[in-house]
């Protein structure tokens, strides 16, 4: 079953080690960053296959769209990215503009990686629109200032998707007008959070959208409506159906990990194990830096070689356990892991060592840390004693400690629920509300470009979300 985008905090995979761990003043973002892969190498690997996907435009925003204060009058310029290849035009009713709603990070991040909507427009003639989510990328309040926009909870308390959703109707709306289409359907999509704003889009503007695609989308994962344990169960799912011999190693290096940082001189092993930096290392560290290659790799195991989170091979789950499974390492745990772990962090082979410490953030995703704290409080953190990770609780006193700690404020745990009219998604709702589920998957997997190496099953939800969309059946959800 496709799986969905972490959210959590940095320390509840692995809460014993909470204590041991000397950065821990964030919340993970959606998602991390790589260590070894820096922006700019990113930009030159995309940049000359994906600069005529687009055209990169601005509109003037309001910053808050439902108050009267003084304040909330203040403008910024909120980016969109927009390709009229294939529009049949203003005069062509039938001719819809596909919108994407855009996630927490960098549009063009998105845009590249959702080949889906390039690739369908021509069939539908369709004007492509991806809109830069506020205070992300270059959609950033108070003149454009980031250190402004984060610098406090005054500031960032207009980040919300409630202002975001408001964001995207004023933008399509003005955009229409301008373009003489207010005749034109308009659909949204989106994967991931992303894939939840198109959903509650759909909810809260029907005049504005007609369908809705939603890809990846944790909708449910609020206020005990989904088990806490569901998310990391898919993972350990991931890697024991590869190997029942990959899932024992990783399941049992956590306490081999926690006895040997013991030992004298257990930190120095460690480090050689893993071939970590000299600047920082402790068991807590190393614990989290090998269950984020756990959890990115399943969520991105894609059949085909990718450069999403980090340059992958195909099916890397598969290739992580392999080395796992590698009878050349012997009993040795640690060889093991360091073999999965470079599946991750070094498939290129260019790290000479790893930073356990490096916050860099390449797209841009710091403002997910203010969202976790206040209304995406998705529960994804137990663990059962079957889980690849220790066995652990969902807590929820762990976030609210920790948000009024960073930004002196309270969760509103079941206010998404409350406000957003959560939809189901493992089964059709109505003849125009349908559930595609996909049993084999990846993170928002159907919305990335197509290649002559995708399986039958990924062809297969590709068109029958096309035909979805020409039957009439414009509300989909993905799960």
């Amino acid at each position: 079953m496709a799986i969905w985008l972490l959210l959590l905090l940095s320390y509840t995979i692995f809460p014993q080690y909470s204590s041991a761990i000397s950065i821990t003043n964030k919340i993970t973002p959606g998602f991390p960053s790589s260590t070894f892969i820096q922006p700019e190498q990113q930009a030159t690997k995309t940049n000359t296959t994906t600069s005529k996907l687009y055209k990169e435009k601005f509109f003037t925003q309001i910053l808050d769209h439902f108050n009267y204060n003084p304040q909330s009058y203040q403008k910024f310029q909120q980016r969109y990215l927009i390709n009229d290849r294939y529009w049949g035009g203003a005069g062509n009713n039938n001719s819809p503009i596909f919108v994407y709603t855009g996630n927490e990070g960098d549009i063009e991040w998105f845009a590249q990686n959702t080949g889906f909507m390039f690739e369908t427009a021509p069939y539908f003639k369709a004007l492509l629109v991806f809109i830069e989510h506020r205070f992300y990328g270059k959609s950033m309040p108070y003149g454009g200032s980031k250190e402004i926009a984060y610098s406090n909870s005054s500031t960032l308390g207009y980040l919300s998707s409630t202002q975001a959703l408001a964001d995207y109707a004023t933008l399509i709306l003005d955009l229409k007008k301008n373009l003489s289409a207010t005749d034109s359907p308009v659909v949204v999509f989106g994967g991931s959070y992303g894939g939840m704003l198109a959903a509650w889009f759909r909810l809260k503007y029907p005049h504005v959208a007609v369908g809705a695609l939603a890809s990846s989308a944790p909708i449910l994962n609020f206020d005990n409506i989904t088990s806490p344990f569901s998310f990391n169960n898919i993972i350990t799912q991931d890697f024991r159906s590869e190997s029942e011999n990959c899932y024992k190693v990783i399941k049992r290096s956590w306490q081999e990990i926690e006895n040997t940082a013991a030992k004298p001189g257990g930190l120095e092993i460690l480090r050689k194990s893993f071939r970590i930096c000299k600047n920082y290392i402790s068991a807590g560290s190393l614990s989290n830096w090998l269950g984020t290659a756990y959890t990115y790799t399943a969520m991105t195991d894609y059949p085909t070689p990718t450069n999403f989170l980090n340059p992958l091979p195909a099916y890397p789950v598969k290739q992580m356990c392999k080395a796992i499974d590698d009878p050349a390492t012997g009993n040795n745990t640690f060889e093991k892991l360091y073999g999965a772990a470079n599946i991750y962090y070094n498939y290129t082979g260019e790290a000479k060592c790893f930073d356990l410490i490096d916050d860099s953030d390449p797209h841009g995703l710091g403002g997910w840390t203010w969202q976790a704290c206040t209304e995406m409080i998705l529960l994804t953190d137990g663990n059962t004693e079957d889980s690849i990770f220790p066995a652990s609780n969902y807590s929820y006193n762990d976030r609210l400690e920790f948000c009024k700690s960073n930004f002196n404020i309270e969760p509103r745990p079941s206010w998404v629920p409350t406000e957003s009219l959560e939809p189901r998604v493992l089964k059709d709702i109505s003849k125009s509300v349908i559930a595609i589920v996909a049993k084999e998957g990846a993170h928002h997997v159907d919305l990335r470009f197509s290649t002559s190496e995708d399986p039958e099953w990924l062809q297969d939800v590709r068109k029958e979300k096309s035909i979805s969309y020409q039957s009439g059946s414009l509300n989909i959800i993905i799960h």
